[in-house]
């Protein structure tokens, strides 16, 4: 079965789609898969973040059009610490006024889309969300000061037609 998930997953990445993520990130075991697995399985993250105990974290996203953002982290020795998907409600929670940028990059990966709103001097950073309660597309926001702090949180769900 793995076999045949693998040659759908190959044929489908013929043609840009990443739909097979979800399987390739299931596979990746902490403690037992390996940084060379990471790479050869998902490719070169988007960012890769330096923490002080000597590990490394990997964001891998789906933005702008998925709805998962995974951060794996990486110890010393090259062994999968920890794979998370930080698109969710615990994470949005730990974003609070005053957090800069970096920081806010950091707990929930690359944004969707960003917007700047002159009159209101905020830059907004938006990430495409879960949206199973509704057929609409649904964004997490987050509203930055002009000096890069966060100064409030939102959501905004994408109309539909007219």
């Amino acid at each position: 079965m793995k076999r045949i998930l693998s040659v759908l997953c190959g044929a489908l990445a013929l043609f840009g789609l990443s739909a097979c993520d979800q399987f390739v990130i299931e596979d990746l075991k902490p403690g037992v898969s390996t940084a060379f697995e990471v790479r050869d399985k998902l490719g070169p993250p988007g960012i890769e973040w330096r923490n002080p105990d000597g590990s490394v974290t990997w964001e891998y996203t789906q933005q702008p059009a998925g709805i998962t953002c995974y951060l794996i982290t990486i110890d010393a020795n090259q062994i999968v610490r920890a794979v998370e998907q930080v698109l969710t409600e615990a994470q949005f929670a730990r974003i609070t006024p005053g957090l800069d940028e970096s920081q806010v990059r950091r707990l929930i990966g690359k944004p969707a889309k960003t917007q700047h709103y002159a009159l209101k001097q905020e830059t907004a950073w938006d990430w495409l969300i879960d949206n199973s309660d509704t057929l609409a597309p649904v964004y997490f926001n987050v509203y930055f000061n002009p000096q890069g702090q966060v100064v409030r949180t939102g959501r905004f769900t994408e109309r539909l037609g007219n």
